[in-house]
């Protein structure tokens, strides 16, 4: 029986119960889904997602450095580099090496510190603070700090001195990099714009072709391990940068310094408060030769502010570093950066006439001989509109009206061309649109909508008052007059090549439509080239030898002054009441405490040679401030003098008539040493006049004028003294200023003295000339013979046009 009970126990203990079974194979069960998963997982890990791991692993253990392109440079027309790369060098430190360096010294039981001694060395040769480059050697777990960028070379060699002589080479590095550099600093600032620290492109050209420009940089992959050291070369990898492209523009350096120099004379003389802007462009292909607005700015450094500016900035008296501070900074910057002669518009005055003058003759509603009686106004929907000659013309021809500035006249063929045809012609001509000019940032007119446009509306526009262009819309404009009636498109870059000087891309010019007739074009190009000869109100714009084609202009401008600094302010709305807030220092305040400021805008457009037209050019000045405020005497002069130097070298040939031949100015030639015959004989083979002092058969020792000195011919005496003794006969210098020509030159003659003309040429032709200014003060004692330079304008030549509805 107990045999039994064992055996029947053994029997029962060997059977498993129902539910152990069941939960066993459950278990296994999910042993077997969680071991198939893992195999899945490991299979998609290998397979599949094999690349995107490895990829995350490689990030884990590699750093990698870029290679920089090298961006093209920026050419003028004859291949005058304006814009290059210069190397600099990047500083930068490896705060883990640092840390795992200075934990081998002190195991060794060495003394130095190695974070002081680099922060005290390098502050000193990169010019940063031993507290900055102290914080950075804290950041052990970075392998890359930077301290300095745009390092010179010269300054990177002191760094490597001192990396070399404290065996620095695992903790400090150099980093060769390109930056912008500009040869010219300011010359062109406005057009070719300048690169940010990363290289772009912020600006003008730099901007509008910085694709073409930048390039695409290059990647050099290194593995390091956990303490920053590099591993084996099978883990690197260089990717090769591609150059960019290199732009030749259309800009000529001699032309653009040209201009740069006659527009700062222009702003600086006559005070100009808002900056000033010229171009100079070949009529026939749209070329810009030459952009410049003043005050400029040094590309090499471009953050830096104009004076003017600078001057704002601190008479406001805001602290440095302040909000307020740094608004207005920010504000004048912007300010200082953008392209007048583009981005901004004006009222054309006068100057629009020639558009006038071209539609009217175009439609045939006027001739050149039809004649006219200016009484000093119109009345146009029964409002009087003056001429800005108050008593009025008198009787003119159409010819004379454009020459003289007639308001009336201009009026009365508007009204005859009628409002949809004078729009039209708007349209044709360009000003409703941009010019498509290859800048960033080009901005538009301002006009009525034609739906809206009326009488009234188009007897003031037909004088050029009440609306608004864009100074290269202008000399666009202005511009098919002079080619025979084609709309070019004005641009700046001509052709776009690798750095092997192969060529990628070519920009042909582009008429854009033809607007008026070449008759009409020169037919007006005649009338201007007269008004500038002749007895007009452009004769400031005379230069001998080359018949320019010019007209003057002058607009009024009403703002809100800012009480603060100077700057307009414009009406804005706040909390529901009409306020006025100032766009340079966000002044805000109540209408009464903004006063209503009267401020003018003077320019001249100009074309030559007027029979055969090649280049123009435009020069406005803002809110000129001194002397007499007429675009004839603010801007004219010096359309004058660049045109003068820029056409023998653009290759247009003076041609001069026998008037011009015998008031030409001469150089003093060099005497001294010559026999007095032989001198007598050089003098009158050459039409100059000598006087002998001292014994005649000597050798000449002295003279006045010395030689080089240049004097009219006409009127030049060389003094020439043969004693070894020093001159001593001296004369008084006389008071010449606003004298007129005549009279100026006869008493400085009767001085004893010779005379240069500067300023306006044509001083024969006319009474109204006058002298400004002489280089030598009246009052001075100087030898016999000294030259003194004689400013002329024609300051009679008024051009100012301006429509202010009557009271109520």
């Amino acid at each position: 029986m107990e045999d039994k009970k064992q055996i029947g126990h053994s029997e029962s203990e060997g059977n498993l119960h129902p539910k152990t079974v069941g939960r066993a194979a459950i278990l296994l069960g999910i042993a077997v889904l969680l071991f198939s998963a893992l195999l899945v997982r490991i299979f998609l890990l290998q397979t599949v997602k094999y690349e995107h791991y490895r990829q995350k692993v490689l990030e884990q253990i590699t750093t990698e450095s870029s290679v920089n392109a090298s961006r093209g440079n920026i050419y003028d027309a004859n291949g005058v580099l304006l814009a290059t790369n210069i190397t600099t060098y990047r500083v930068f430190l490896s705060p883990s090496s640092i840390a795992r360096a200075q934990s081998l010294h002190n195991q060794e039981g060495s003394n130095i510190q190695l974070a002081p001694l680099i922060s005290e060395n390098l502050s000193k040769l990169l010019n940063v603070s031993y507290d900055f480059v102290l914080k950075q050697t804290t950041y052990t777990h970075y392998l890359d700090r930077t301290i300095a960028r745009e390092v010179d070379e010269d300054t990177a060699d002191l760094v490597r001195a001192f990396i070399d002589e404290y065996d620095l080479e695992q903790m400090i590095y150099l980093e060769s990099t390109y930056t912008r550099h500009y040869p010219y600093s300011a010359l062109a600032s406005h057009v070719l714009g300048f690169t940010g620290s990363d290289g772009t492109g912020l600006y003008g050209l730099e901007f509008q072709y910085n694709k073409m420009l930048a390039g695409t940089n290059g990647r050099y992959i290194t593995a390091r391990d956990s303490s920053g050291n590099e591993m084996p070369y099978a883990f690197k990898e260089y990717i090769p940068a591609q150059n960019g492209y290199h732009i030749n523009t259309t800009i000529d350096v001699f032309v653009q310094s040209a201009l740069e120099e006659q527009l700062q004379n222009a702003y600086l003389e006559s005070g100009g408060e808002n900056r000033a802007a010229g171009i100079v462009m070949n009529v026939k292909t749209g070329a810009v030769l030459g952009m410049a607005v003043y005050p400029d700015f040094d590309l090499n450094n471009p953050r830096e502010l104009d004076e003017h500016s600078l001057e704002t900035l601190q008479n406001l008296g805001y602290a440095p570093g302040s909000d307020a501070y740094n608004t207005v900074k920010q504000n004048l910057q912007l300010n200082m950066w953008a392209n007048k002669a583009i981005t901004e518009s004006y009222i054309p005055g006068s100057t629009f006439k020639v558009m006038t003058a071209s539609m009217a003759l175009e439609e045939d509603v006027v001739t050149l001989t039809e004649s006219n009686t200016c009484t000093g106004f119109l009345t146009v929907l029964g409002q009087k509109i003056h001429c800005h000659k108050v008593k009025g013309h008198g009787a003119l021809t159409f010819a004379e009206g454009i020459q003289q500035s007639c308001n009336p006249w201009l009026m009365k063929v508007g009204l005859r061309l009628g409002t949809n045809t004078f729009y039209n012609y708007l349209k044709a001509f360009g000003y409703l649109e941009k010019t498509g000019i290859d800048l960033p940032g080009e901005g538009g007119g301002v006009f009525a909508t034609q739906d809206a446009f009326t009488d009234l509306d188009l007897a003031i526009y037909a004088f050029g008052q009440n609306f608004n262009v864009t100074l290269i819309q202008q000399i666009t404009a202005v511009s098919a007059v002079a080619n025979g009636g084609y709309l070019v498109s004005p641009h700046f870059v001509s052709s776009i090549t690798d750095q092997n000087g192969n060529l990628i891309q070519s920009f042909d010019n582009h008429v854009r439509r033809q607007v008026v007739s070449e008759s009409v074009c020169e037919t007006v190009a005649k009338i201007l080239e007269e008004g500038v000869s002749g007895a007009g109100g452009a004769k400031n714009a005379y230069v001998a030898g080359y018949r320019l084609a010019a007209k003057t202009g002058t607009s009024e401008k009403k703002e809100r002054e800012c009480p603060l600094c100077g700057y307009t302010a414009l009406p804005q709305t706040i909390e529901g009441v009409g306020m006025f807030v100032c766009t340079m220092c966000n002044y805000t305040g109540i209408p009464a405490d903004f006063q209503v400021s009267e401020k003018y805008v003077c320019s001249t457009v100009a074309f030559a040679p007027a029979d055969d037209p090649q280049y123009a050019i435009i020069i406005m000045v803002d809110e000129p401030t001194e002397g007499t405020l007429y675009g004839s005497v603010v801007a004219a002069p010096y359309v004058a003098n660049v045109m003068e130097t820029i056409l023998p070298y653009l290759g247009v040939e003076a041609v001069y008539t026998d008037k011009e031949l015998e008031n030409m100015a001469t150089k003093i030639p060099n005497l001294v040493g010559y026999t007095v015959s032989a001198a007598r004989n050089y003098c009158q083979r050459n039409g100059l006049n000598i006087e002998i002092l001292g014994p005649d058969d000597g050798i000449i020792r002295r003279q006045y004028p010395e030689s080089g000195m240049v004097v009219e011919k006409k009127s030049a005496r060389i003094l020439a003294y043969t004693d070894k003794e020093t001159p001593t006969k001296t004369v008084t210098v006389p008071d010449v200023t606003g004298m007129t020509a005549a009279a100026a030159n006869q008493k400085l003659i009767d001085a004893g003295l010779n005379i240069r003309i500067l300023g306006t040429k044509n001083y024969l032709s006319g009474t109204g000339a006058t002298v400004i200014s002489q280089s030598v003060a009246a009052g001075e004692v100087v030898p016999r013979g000294t030259v003194v330079e004689v400013t002329f304008r024609y300051l009679d030549d008024k051009d100012f046009d301006e429509y202010l509805p009557p009271a109520n």
